[in-house]
């Protein structure tokens, strides 16, 4: 009995997700020729245990180094941030968080920049990976 409500749960769980992704053409206000796209996937576990190469914690002279050099590269956000000092390391969130706020910080900066890689001038570009390879992280 247990396993007859099992798959059938299971089966009804397929057909809802079914439903949700791929409605029929006459359902959709689109063109019956396009794609349903999806805006949004949610990565499982598993998938990004192979892919995650960020440490867990980084050393305080690494990060005191990254952030000497987006700060003369010159962002804001890091000549604000304060060095760390009196540990030895501190959680991969830190530098992940630099990095990202730096970033979207030249991104804003240079909006009408004529030469762009990755929304950013080539200064600053280099200057994000230069941080981010010092610390180590791959993924902000």
């Amino acid at each position: 009995m247990k396993l007859a409500m099992r798959t059938g749960l299971a089966v009804a769980a397929a057909a809802a997700t079914l439903a949700t992704v791929a409605p029929t053409a006459g359902a959709t206000s689109a063109k019956s020729d396009q794609a349903a796209t999806v805006h949004c996937r949610v990565r499982s576990v598993a998938a990004d245990t192979g892919t995650l190469a960020n440490p867990t914690r980084i050393k305080a002279a690494a990060y005191n180094q990254a952030r000497s050099i987006l700060a003369k590269a010159g962002s804001d956000t890091a000549a604000k941030s304060h060095p760390v000092h009196g540990t030895g390391d501190v959680p991969v969130g830190y530098g992940t968080n630099l990095l990202a706020c730096s970033r979207d910080e030249f991104r804003a900066k240079d909006k009408n920049a004529p030469i762009k890689r990755s929304g950013m001038t080539p200064y600053h570009y280099v200057a994000v990976h230069d941080a981010a390879r010092t610390m180590g992280i791959d993924r902000w």
